[in-house]
């Protein structure tokens, strides 16, 4: 369980940040000129009041003029950043593909690996054989073990439907690895969505079931047959989202932690043949943590209970799906196609760019290092590591200061806040992918090759004790995440780029800006969920009764404020869904505050730009949130991002900030307001 700044997933693409305007000129304080302006007054919007609506007063002006291009779903401060970040690996890729590197070296690695996806006329030569050999296999299904047979098979070359499974830290023995198994087996982006019947989910079903008719007469059906599989697969997928948790319901780590010996799963569950799919795999365990049991009993019963032709179709599919992006414009194209009704995208992103998220994908830390190499420097990492002690000592006061927490408990959260394993820009030690063939004319092929490459990787983990070393997102990322199990903050130098970062920049600008992600990961080590584990990563209760229930008293304070939050008219914030990041998000604000204040700066009044200290550093901080997202990418993300919406990400801690009411007098008539001593206040 990964705990992130931003989610990014399936809206990869579509979560970023912003630039800008570099002319704007320097007001107040007799310096350069020439410097970055760092606040762009242009996008402000100085009609609405900044105790009204802080996030339109910084943005409004940008948000009115603002368009989202066609190859994206969103628009603001973060897309900036990414398309940034995204032109530097393209000419990194573009060179590697060009030089003649020696082999066996990440440049030459990546570049054939690029070169490959960019070799349009060879792929779509090839149309879909690459993935005949598979489609040949699911066609050949005859009962329940050769469909367990067909999926132990394709884990290893990264197709994996009905059994989720991975490998990581077990989470009440966090440093010894563990096999985990979670729910899986949808194709719509969760259990919800197959159940719900509101016009825009409704739209969602049936373009996804309009996609699969697609599929199946590219691979040769007829329509009338392709109909017939089309209304099976949907219904054994619909079947299988009975079983499934809620987004809400798997956010409870306690009850989604379930050790199990293998031999009480094959008795109970005897049509998946446990002990026969682990050894094909060569998983030698005595046990396994099972997420969520009741998936796998429902596997149990449908691997029976299914038609066989059902599976085939099935596997076919999906199959399909997986491939698409890997085989010739038809599949590509008729994939979009879904992809258009899901998120609001509508002109597919150029291939250059789709064949640069393959390859971050696949070898990740093979172009992470070459990125790093030529675009990050040891300053930015030293300055971030300042950063990060300064936070820490901010959140050290704020813990002794509180009110609600007892002098008993208050020990153990410094001291798990003083255990964090803080990793900045990139891993101390890279992956080998030596084993990875790559060939400039099979493109198919040379994914293969990297995801068996990773699944030995992940396998490869089994039993031993964990490598508390390893990142979970790859240098050139932006983002940044709190890992409860390794009690670990990561920020990739991906994120380190204005506006959350610059060098140049003025303390109120960072400590806004990343000062406020740092404060950010750090609170989710005491969120409603990272606070369950204590500083080795455990899964273990270190409160006393009364501090936790104090603390779940204000959970349900920030779950009841944000569920009156609304986009698109009518459509609520899920309060239960994103508790831990709106938390964090309180939490971070308040201790990246706290630390600026203990900078020069923060000490003075001195206005820039016409903006005190305080002024910029919460200006900072809602510009970084500088978003105009589509409908569809929206109610999206209601529905699956554990994240508010950006407007929300703002307002939502500043209302709850006494500070912010000083620095731009916010009164009782203002729309923000809150009485004092109704201000929910954490950490």
């Amino acid at each position: 369980m990964i705990k992130t700044i931003f989610l990014f997933s399936s809206i990869m693409a579509t979560v970023f940040l912003c630039a800008c305007n570099n002319n704007n000129s320097n007001a107040t304080t007799g310096a350069d000129t020439t410097r970055k302006p760092f606040i762009e007054t242009a996008n402000m919007d100085s009609s609405v009041k900044p105790g009204d609506n802080f996030y339109l007063f910084v943005n409004g002006k940008w948000i009115q003029h603002a368009e989202i291009p066609g190859t994206q779903t969103s628009a603001g401060a973060f897309t900036d950043l990414y398309n940034h970040t995204r032109d530097n690996l393209k000419t990194l890729l573009e060179d590697a593909a060009k030089n003649n590197a020696d082999k066996g070296t990440n440049e030459q690695l990546v570049g054939d690996f690029y070169a490959s996806g960019m070799d349009s006329a060879t792929i779509e030569k090839r149309g879909y054989e690459p993935v005949k050999p598979y489609l040949q296999k699911a066609a050949s299904l005859t009962d329940a073990g050769s469909i367990m047979q067909l999926e132990a098979g394709m884990h290893k070359d990264g197709f994996a439907y009905i059994i989720g499974m991975g490998v990581g830290p077990d989470e009440k023995n966090s440093r010894m690895n563990i096999v985990g198994l979670v729910q899986t087996g949808l194709g719509l982006p969760d259990r919800d969505y197959y159940f719900k019947t509101d016009a825009p989910t409704t739209a969602i079903q049936n373009a996804y079931k309009s996609y699969m008719q697609k599929m199946f007469t590219l691979l040769g059906d007829d329509s009338a047959t392709a109909a017939k599989k089309v209304a099976a697969v949907y219904a054994l997928e619909k079947n299988i989202a009975q079983s499934h948790r809620t987004n809400v319901e798997l956010r409870d780590p306690e009850s989604n932690y379930n050790k199990t010996a293998i031999a009480d799963l094959a008795n109970k569950e005897p049509n998946i043949g446990w002990h026969t799919f682990l050894n094909s795999l060569g998983v030698n365990v005595d046990s396994v943590d099972v997420g969520q049991p009741a998936y796998y009993a429902k596997l149990n019963d449908l691997l029976k209970s299914t038609p066989i032709d059902t599976w085939k179709a099935y596997y076919q599919f999906h199959l399909a799906d997986d491939a698409a992006p890997y085989l010739s414009s038809d599949f590509v194209n008729a994939r979009f196609q879904y992809t258009k009704i899901l998120s609001g995208q509508q002109q597919m992103k150029p291939r250059w760019e789709r064949m640069y998220m393959v390859t971050d994908q696949e070898l990740g830390e093979a172009l992470g290092h070459l990125y790093v190499d030529k675009y990050f420097t040891a300053d930015a990492k030293k300055r971030m590591q300042d950063l990060i002690d300064n936070l820490q000592k901010s959140f050290e006061n704020r813990i002794h200061g509180l009110d609600w927490m007892s002098d008993s408990t208050k020990p153990i959260a410094i001291d798990k806040m003083h255990t964090f394993l803080k990793k900045v820009g990139f891993p101390d030690k890279w992956r080998d992918y030596s084993k990875v063939n790559v060939n400039r004319s099979t493109f198919f092929e040379n994914i293969i090759s990297a995801n068996q490459n990773n699944y030995a990787y992940e396998m490869n983990k089994v039993g031993k004790p964990v490598d508390r070393t390893e990142w979970g997102m790859t240098p050139p990322t932006i983002n940044a995440y709190y890992n409860p199990t390794f009690n670990e903050i990561v920020f990739p130098a991906g994120i380190l780029q204005f506006p959350f970062f610059d060098p140049n920049a003025d303390d109120a600008i960072n400590y806004g800006g990343i000062g406020m992600v740092i404060g950010h990961e750090m609170t989710h080590a005491f969120d409603d969920e990272g606070s369950q584990y204590d500083k080795e990563g455990n899964l273990k209760n270190w409160w006393n009764a009364t501090d936790k229930q104090k603390f779940q008293v204000k959970a349900k304070q920030v779950i009841a404020l944000y569920n009156n939050f609304t986009i698109l008219d009518t459509v609520h914030v899920n309060g239960a869904l994103t508790t831990g990041e709106n938390m964090a998000d309180i939490g971070g604000l308040a201790i990246a505050y706290d630390a600026f204040k203990m900078t020069e700066e923060g000490q003075d009044t001195i206005k820039i730009d016409g903006f005190t200290p305080d002024q910029r550093f919460f200006i900072s901080f809602a510009q970084i949130w500088r978003s105009k997202i589509k409908d569809e990418s929206a109610r999206l993300r209601i529905n699956t991002d554990p994240h508010s919406p950006p407007m929300y990400r703002v307002n939502g801690p500043l209302m709850n900030f006494t500070p912010f009411y000083q620095a731009f007098n916010v009164q009782p008539d203002d729309k923000m307001y809150k009485p004092e001593d109704q201000r929910i206040k954490i950490w």
